[in-house]
């Protein structure tokens, strides 16, 4: 093992090319960043609602909607759009968030207009037969049905209406099963609409072919704007908590192999747009953002705990959702919480020096200066600004916003915000109660059976567990 850990090495600068934008008469946004060299164009249409746009009784519909958009169109069926984009070299991806919805396209440019063809056909002529849609809820309820056999996956979904007041994105299998084609088609129909939307092209084109280009194939698109996504956030609390963990959940799966052991807490009101964004981005590189962070140094570093530990914040128009995810033996599950709950503490407790700190900024600079060398990678993250309404330019301050962040301003948003949150473990209760006990004698343990849960219902079960 090599005990001195290696300095990182001397920071490199960015280049990062200058966004042109423009919108059509029809109220779409048209982003262009020109990128020669390498003769390939990646497009990319944001669509500013996602699954937060969505009745929670259809939990899921956005991601069947954008799923089944490469599925068939009125003139091209599934089969042909594979093969003609594969026949062109070219990949077509789709996806939604919570946030907001995506098609994309990568080709190269001399296959350019071709390609642009059927992904516009894709994007505004969808069929969604019925037949494509009852393969793709088959698949999304198996996938479903495994999942929810596994602690970790079972774990994320208590804790989307547990702890964060929000429906799971990916759906459950009440809701996938209750989607019709009527429900696709009216998402669609509301959701996907011009003003609410932003074509972005990246890779070798100019500002004027690409703006052309979205005039021809979009220009005609028609749909009013309504406002996107949701601001919902979480209400202000009167002060900082004075305890860690504010409730704890197990939920009873015996005989599972492994316990899921996550800290979760939603962060009141600062969304993706505040500038706590960057603090809170640090911290987690500090606590959680990869192998040399603390809760993989504890927990699987030091003591061999666990394969991995670590951390990560989903951002939201209005709010935060801040979770830590680890998986552990079951017998280790209540000293995985405990320590888990004790790097918490020392966040709030003590200032973290330049030594530790400095290279945990590199490591996030050093990763976006890496996701802007590809055209996908520029797309996508100039995608995440216009999907929350941030400006374009704020590509160009991100090293220096996260560079900026002292140690101070980590002590103080972990003391502020992250303390009062839930602690939910996933695995066998009869193995690690009286642990659990023995660690926390003066916690309240709310359990529920695995196959007692109903994740339809907002207390997930008859009972209350407020």
């Amino acid at each position: 093992a090599q005990e001195t850990v290696p300095a990182p090495g001397a920071e490199r600068s960015v280049v990062i090319p200058s966004v042109r934008e423009v919108k059509l008469k029809n109220g779409l946004t048209v982003a262009v960043i020109e990128k020669k060299g390498i003769p390939l164009v990646t497009v990319e249409l944001l669509v500013k609602n996602g699954a937060s746009a969505e009745d929670p009784k259809k939990a899921g519909l956005a991601n069947l909607t954008a799923d089944l958009l490469t599925k068939g169109t009125k003139t091209r069926s599934a089969t042909q759009i594979a093969e003609d984009m594969e026949f062109l070299g070219a990949s077509i991806f789709s996806s939604a968030g919570w946030q907001s919805s995506t098609l994309g396209v990568s080709v190269t440019s001399d296959k350019f207009d071709k390609a642009m063809d059927i992904f516009a056909d894709v994007a505004l002529n969808p069929s969604f037969s019925e037949d494509e849609l009852k393969l793709a809820k088959s698949q999304a309820l198996d996938e479903l049905t495994y999942n929810l056999t596994q602690p970790g996956f079972m774990g994320n979904y208590v804790a989307s209406k547990f702890s964060f007041g929000e429906h799971p994105a990916g759906g459950t299998p009440n809701s996938v099963e209750a989607i019709s084609r009527a429900d696709v088609a009216s998402f669609y129909q509301q959701n996907y609409r011009p003003a609410e939307s932003v074509l972005i092209f990246v890779g070798d084109i100019s500002s004027q072919k690409a703006i052309a280009t979205a005039e021809k194939y979009f220009g005609a698109w028609k749909g009013d704007g309504r406002g996107s996504g949701s601001t919902k956030g979480v209400t202000s609390s009167a002060g900082p908590d004075k305890e860690v963990v504010a409730r704890f959940l197990v939920v009873d799966m015996p005989k599972s192999g492994q316990a899921s052991v996550s800290y979760l807490k939603p962060i009141r009101g600062i969304g993706r747009a505040s500038k706590d964004f960057y603090p809170a981005s640090v911290l987690n590189s500090v606590l959680g953002g990869g192998y040399s962070s603390r809760l993989n140094q504890e927990i699987r570093i030091k003591r061999g705990l666990s394969y991995g530990a670590g951390s990560g914040f989903g951002w939201r128009a209005g709010k935060a959702n801040f979770s830590t995810r680890t998986q552990t033996k079951n017998e280790s599950a209540a000293w995985v919480a405990e320590l888990v709950i004790a790097e918490i503490k020392r966040l709030a407790d003590t200032t973290a020096d330049d030594a530790e700190l400095n290279p945990r900024k590199s490591s996030l600079t050093g990763g976006f200066g890496r996701t802007l060398e590809t055209n996908e990678g520029m797309a996508s993250a100039l995608a995440e600004l216009y999907a929350f309404g941030i400006p374009a330019s704020e590509l160009n301050t991100y090293m220096a916003d996260v560079n900026a962040v002292k140690a101070a301003d980590v002590r103080s948003f972990a003391a502020a915000d992250l303390f009062g949150g839930d602690m939910i473990i996933v695995g066998d209760y009869s193995v690690f109660k009286d642990d659990l006990a023995k660690r926390f004698p003066n916690a309240k343990i709310n359990v529920v059976k695995a196959d007692e849960l109903e994740l339809d219902s907002e207390t997930l079960r008859k009972g209350d567990l407020k």
